[in-house]
């Protein structure tokens, strides 16, 4: 009770809190590029204008991932981003699990030059949507 008298008293106070939260979802939600669904994903690669750079531990990469993937690790990819300099003009896709660590990898390869999206969902939307997995590396 005493929170509805709050926000009734302080109205103004109120608004500008929800107004920053949702600045906030928004920020953070693009900060590391834009989200792709798994369908735009297929068009980018079949037409070779994205890598696809797959965050996941080397185990779960090998148990199944989207084929043309890169493994590199999220918690690799500061010292790994290098490897992906031939792909420069391309469009880097990240995926992981959930889509978790996409957004931070996102931001730093970002502000390294790259053009990135991310995989919406990770790759277990990809799998809900039935699309192909490859297993090994």
């Amino acid at each position: 009770m005493n929170f509805f008298i709050f926000v009734s008293e302080q109205w103004l106070l109120f608004s500008i809190l929800i107004a920053l939260i949702f600045l906030l979802i928004i920020y953070e939600k693009d900060k590391g590029g834009k989200q792709l669904g798994p369908h735009e994903l297929v068009s980018l690669i079949n037409s070779e204008e994205a890598v696809l750079i797959d965050l996941r531990p080397l185990d779960e990469f090998r148990s199944g991932h989207i084929s043309g993937a890169i493994n590199i690790p999220h918690t690799k990819l500061n010292s790994r981003h290098v490897e992906l300099q031939q792909h420069v003009d391309k469009i880097v896709v990240l995926a992981d699990k959930y889509g978790q660590h996409s957004g931070s990898s996102g931001k730093l390869l970002s502000d390294l030059g790259y053009n990135v999206r991310r995989l919406n969902g990770g790759m277990v939307e990809w799998r809900d949507q039935n699309m192909p997995v490859v297993k090994g590396t």
